[in-house]
């Protein structure tokens, strides 16, 4: 049973939300402010909002039969029957409660102008593929995470640390939300057929593969973009590290045209690994350069 809410939670997408928390921090830390204490809390709220969101959409996408016998993703706990479809739906609003009286630490460190941010982020995560007005059926997956899980993450633990929000730390922020967001391209792609099928009309599912493929090779090489005018910013040489996980980034978007069916659940989990160097050598430059 514990291994099946493990599972649950998606481990493989965390790097989603802990990178920008990473590079966020050690922005903070070359603006000349840095606190662990607060590092810590976004950290955690991030991860509880990302694990919430996931059995959400674990429950959602069942209810709306979006997760069937057809699909060629990771085996879901409650389509298996894993998972009670209501036990799933009650642990994730837990989750997000959790995630809530979490940020409140925030407002008490910086302002009550978080409290509005992170009840925000709460509702589009349940939201995603809960609620009236599905974002994930309707084609706005993409904008959720690139804006939650790059903009808002990054510059949201600028501003708790440092009381600033910066157009350098916007850039950062937009481009992990760029890599964050091929991850849900690769998912989009994987399962365009049975999201036709459920009417869950992701991009992918709407304009088709060729679509996929530029949306993947696009954002990545918006990603780097971005980078770029950050280390135009700072004029810090070291800061162009992230560019060494470019050839990687050039191989995974080359491939996605050559893989099918199961095998693209590696190409996903290589996908979020690309995040997580590109996060690693990212917030490692700027850390280490600003000690």
């Amino acid at each position: 049973m514990i291994g099946d809410w493990i599972e649950a939670a998606r481990p493989k997408t965390l790097p989603a939300a802990v990178v920008p928390i990473m590079v966020g921090a050690a922005e903070a830390k070359r603006m000349g402010i840095f606190d662990w204490w607060p590092v810590a809390i976004c950290l955690v709220f991030a991860l509880l909002v990302q694990i919430g969101t996931n059995m959400a959409n674990d429950y959602f996408d069942h209810i709306r039969g979006a997760d069937t016998s057809d699909r060629v993703g990771p085996e879901r706990l409650v389509a298996s029957g894993r998972i009670e479809p209501k036990r799933m739906l009650w642990v994730s609003l837990a989750v997000f409660l959790l995630a809530f009286l979490v940020g409140l630490n925030l407002v008490s460190y910086r302002g009550w102008e978080l409290l509005v941010v992170g009840v925000v982020s709460i509702i589009f995560g349940y939201g995603y593929t809960g609620g009236p007005f599905p974002l994930a059926y309707r084609g706005l997956g993409d904008v959720f995470v690139i804006f939650f899980f790059g903009l808002v993450a990054t510059m949201g633990t600028v501003y708790v640390i440092t009381g600033s929000l910066t157009l350098s730390s916007a850039f950062l922020g937009a481009a992990l939300g760029l890599l964050a967001n091929n991850i849900l391209v690769v998912n989009n792609y994987r399962d365009r057929e049975t999201d036709r099928v459920a009417k869950k009309m992701t991009l992918i599912a709407r304009w088709g593969l060729s679509f996929g493929l530029a949306q993947y090779r696009v954002q990545l090489m918006l990603s780097f973009l971005a980078i770029a005018v950050y280390v135009s910013r700072t004029g810090e040489l070291a800061h162009a590290a992230p560019f060494l996980a470019l050839p990687l980034g050039y191989r995974l978007a080359s491939s996605l045209e050559k893989t099918q069916g199961k095998e693209l659940n590696a190409l996903l989990a290589k996908t979020a690994g690309l995040l997580l160097l590109v996060g690693v050598l990212c917030s490692g430059s700027i850390f280490f350069t600003s000690i």
